[in-house]
């Protein structure tokens, strides 16, 4: 068994496409095909349900592509030790993020740099049960997420950065009441424009509707931040968002109109990590800096 044959099953896997994922590890499709065949003879099991197309893995392939993820991941981890090593203060670190979190990741990634100077960071914006799947899958290794939402099986390691506070956001041509605070009722009377339901956040902002009575006024429904603060400024709708979710660097000549919710819960935004029986030296460090960070008296309103 050659490791390239763990690099193309994984590929395969991503791409569920022989000449996709032959192209992504630069080789021909028949080596790549030969190789995952040549896999199955060793191992003794049916890996690929083979077509035109792949159309997936069988069980017994699920069951070799975790420990496929789990010995490349060990083997990022060995090279990264021996770069560690020979003192190159570098390598690579893939983190999710939940949307609302967007803002904090420059804080956080300033942090990092700081403390390992080349390090070449991979970050993506998902949903909090995708990023909990992809440390699971090992395709990431920190994840940024809602803390209520992390399995109790141990499976993971948790630190809280701040607790999320909601507020009623609109734009300066939008006509609101002076008042700093506002219900959830006289959110309700406003046109808005709300993250989708898939989001943590979304499914926040509806419990918290329906705990008051109110039935909102939602004209559009997104998972692009951007969208929202476009609607925003144009004074077309309001929306609601954590503080954490808000831009930090604003334009003086289109302010931003923000009304604290009152009666509104406070869940633990933070990172998470899976737990592992020996931890590279990028992640101890990159966790260290991570987990020094402190949010809350920047993310209040």
């Amino acid at each position: 068994m050659f490791l390239r044959q763990l690099t193309y099953l994984i590929a395969l896997d991503q791409y569920r496409h022989f000449s996709r994922a032959a192209e992504h590890c630069n080789v021909s499709q028949p080596a790549l095909s030969m190789a995952i065949r040549q896999l199955e003879h060793e191992l003794g099991v049916p890996i690929v349900r083979r077509n035109r197309r792949v159309l997936g893995l069988t069980p017994e392939g699920e069951r070799v592509l975790a420990w496929a993820r789990q010995t490349m991941a060990a083997l990022d981890g060995l090279r990264q030790e021996a770069d560690f090593a020979h003192e190159v203060a570098g390598g690579t670190l893939s983190i999710g993020t939940i949307p609302p979190a967007i803002q904090i990741m420059p804080l956080l990634m300033e942090s990092l740099r700081a403390a390992v100077p080349a390090l070449h960071i991979e970050l993506t914006v998902s949903a909090n049960t995708d990023i909990l799947h992809d440390l699971t899958e090992q395709r990431l290794q920190m994840g940024l997420i809602y803390l209520d939402q992390v399995p109790e099986d141990g499976s993971f390691e948790t630190h809280q950065l701040y607790a999320e506070q909601y507020v009623f956001v609109a734009g300066s041509r939008m006509e609101l009441p002076s008042r700093k605070t506002f219900s959830w009722a006289d959110a309700a009377e406003h046109p808005l424009g709300l993250l989708g339901h898939s989001m943590r956040t979304r499914q926040i902002v509806d419990e918290c509707f329906a705990k008051a009575g109110a039935k909102p006024n939602v004209l559009l429904e997104t998972n692009a931040l951007e969208l929202l603060y476009v609607e925003l400024l144009a004074g077309r709708l309001a929306t609601i968002l954590p503080v954490a979710a808000l831009p930090h660097q604003r334009d003086p000549a289109m302010p931003l109109q923000i009304r604290r919710l009152v009666s509104c819960p406070s869940p633990g935004v933070g990172l998470v990590r899976l737990k592992q029986p020996v931890q590279t030296a990028l992640m101890s460090r990159s966790w260290e800096i991570a987990t020094q960070l402190v949010l809350d008296d920047a993310l209040t309103v």
